[in-house]
């Protein structure tokens, strides 16, 4: 399935829990950051109980501070958007601009890495697209459904 384009009009705040990783370290059961991230937010009921969180609000993933591309480090936050910062918390500003959106439908965590690996291939089958390396996002809305938001360039 081809991805759609969306944008974003204003900037998102989300605030929850930061890990910094990269990509090999992710593939290693060893060296994973990501799943005891999640663990750790669904663990403390974040989704629930962050303050200043906004009604509706889906639990987000998101991808930011890049070094090197696909290659390097990054950040990752799970966490939900909230009103405004709150002191103490960490937080992160999801860009506003233009994102393709890739669709994940089923049980998780596979159906998001399935997403993931079209997001890989989008691109390498796309050389014409490029990536922001800015702000990428997750937007879970249901237990088996989310959406993956890859920022692009004009």
């Amino acid at each position: 399935m081809e991805p759609r384009i969306a944008t974003l009009s204003a900037p998102v705040t989300v605030s929850g829990l930061r890990i910094r990783t990269q990509n090999n370290d992710e593939f290693n059961e060893k060296t994973a950051k990501i799943t005891g991230l999640w663990s750790e937010f669904f663990s403390k009921n974040l989704a629930e109980y962050t303050p200043n969180k906004l009604d509706n609000s889906p639990i987000y993933g998101i991808y930011t501070a890049y070094d090197g591309g696909v290659t390097g480090y990054f950040d990752v936050m799970a966490g939900v958007a909230v009103k405004e910062k709150t002191t103490g918390a960490d937080s992160i500003e999801i860009q506003a601009g233009s994102y393709l959106v890739f669709e994940a439908h089923g049980p998780m965590p596979t159906a998001i890495i399935q997403a993931w690996g079209d997001v890989w291939a989008y691109f390498e089958q796309h050389p014409g697209a490029k990536r922001r390396f800015a702000t990428d996002y997750e937007a879970y809305t249901d237990a088996e459904s989310a959406q993956i938001y890859i920022g692009i360039l004009p």
